[in-house]
């Protein structure tokens, strides 16, 4: 049976105007499956894949302990500044354009031996990378002066909130610990042997799902044995990073497919009903999709047609970023002990930072705007001089953390 023909782009209706929603085809539709076989196939499709990514996240705690024979810090001597560290995060992000990549792979890296105090402000930098998509989308818009401008604001207001955040965070960070306390607090309950009920939960699925992908894991290990110590660990990293790039993608696509008429209907029960409802919808609607850059993607043309304002977008962005959190969240379950707890606190953390930060701007009045504003006044300015925005997005992207970074390692 040949593969069935593309299929029309869905069409998000919230008012008068109408934006197109991307609908990728399944492998499973490239086989022929259709109707209710390809729905199974597509969900086990989905299942699958996140025990590929588990397993990875496994492979690169193990990776990074045999590469550096238990001394994790000395490979990320160069990133002791949490600066550093922080564009570390950007820059990784922004090279493999998926946040989720980047936290999963230092959730597996803090089971490694990476310090936490390292690994936090990696998180932290990795929600900075991921709004580079919503910025590019927006500048699709460019010949359209007046939709430039609303698309535009409604992209950057991302990349202020979460600029704000770490000018808030991380220095709390640096000087208290604040999200590596708190999220330590909170691990304690849910990992080890003494802390109860929910302890046992935790830790026994940990144990469970660990159990199930040691075999694939333990046979990565074995097929690299016979390299150096120092480069199996790094093919191992290596090899484990490409499997995740590869299956965020593809859990991405399927539940694209399975979830964009639930998405859709998040969508519209979010507009209109307040901030709190926007974010909410935005954080649901990024667990379904798996995809903080596509659920904020998707409010850049709606903005640029007017369908939305800006205030509408803007707290439904602070829910994609609390979303995308699920992620690390289910790839700390690679692991069981000690490993279990750090990576826990590591997940954690990133989801403290994202809530603790839509709570603390969003909540004050006085900051809540700022990011509106820095947006909009930026938007003005690029819809009359493009380069602005061209500017904005290499110098914050690219050339600010990459050449930190640089100037750090040439020192």
């Amino acid at each position: 049976m040949s593969a069935p023909a593309a299929a029309a782009p869905e069409k998000v209706t919230t008012g008068a105007h109408e934006a197109p929603v991307a609908r990728p085809i399944t492998p499973f539709e490239r086989l022929g499956l259709s109707g209710r076989a390809l729905s199974i196939a597509n969900w086990l499709g989905v299942v699958a894949a996140v025990y590929v990514l588990i397993t990875a996240v496994h492979v690169i705690g193990d990776g990074f302990g045999i590469a550096t024979g238990g001394h994790a810090e000395t490979l990320f001597d160069f990133a002791t500044n949490p600066l550093v560290a922080l564009m570390v995060g950007v820059a990784a992000t922004v090279l493999t354009q998926s946040s989720s990549t980047t936290t999963s792979v230092t959730v597996g890296l803090v089971a490694g031996g990476l310090p936490l105090s390292i690994a936090i402000p990696v998180i932290l930098g990795a929600n900075l990378g991921t709004t580079l998509t919503n910025t590019l989308v927006s500048l699709g818009m460019v010949r359209d002066q007046a939709a430039f401008r609303r698309g535009f604001a409604a992209a950057t207001v991302h990349d202020f909130f979460n600029l704000l955040a770490v000018a808030i965070f991380l220095p709390l960070e640096m000087a208290f610990g604040l999200l590596e306390q708190l999220a330590t607090a909170l691990a304690d309950p849910l990992s080890g042997t003494d802390g109860g009920p929910l302890a046992a939960i935790f830790g026994g699925l940990g144990s469970v799902i660990k159990g199930a992908t040691t075999p694939l894991a333990e046979g990565i290990t074995a097929s690299l044995g016979w390299l150096p110590p120092l480069w199996q660990g790094l093919v191992m990293i290596g090899v484990a990073v490409a499997l995740i790039l590869l299956v965020i993608n593809l859990i991405g696509r399927l539940l694209k497919v399975l979830m964009v008429g639930k998405a859709r209907a998040v969508l519209h029960a979010a507009m209109g009903r307040g901030p709190l409802a926007g974010i909410g919808s935005g954080a649901l609607m990024t667990v379904m999709v798996q995809s903080s850059s596509t659920s904020t993607a998707l409010m850049v043309p709606l903005a640029g047609s007017g369908t939305l304002s800006l205030r509408q977008i803007y707290p439904f962005t602070l829910g994609a970023n609390i979303g995308t959190t699920v992620t690390a969240l289910i790839s700390a379950f690679a692991f069981d002990g000690p490993e279990a707890r750090v990576a826990l606190i590591a997940a954690l953390a990133h989801l403290l930072f994202n809530v603790l930060a839509t709570a603390l701007i969003f909540g004050i009045p006085g900051l809540r705007d700022l990011p509106l504003r820095a947006a909009s006044r930026l938007a003005d300015v690029a819809a009359e001089k493009k380069l602005y925005a061209a500017g904005w997005v290499v110098g914050i992207f690219l050339v600010l953390p990459l050449g930190l970074i640089a100037v750090t390692a040439i020192v």
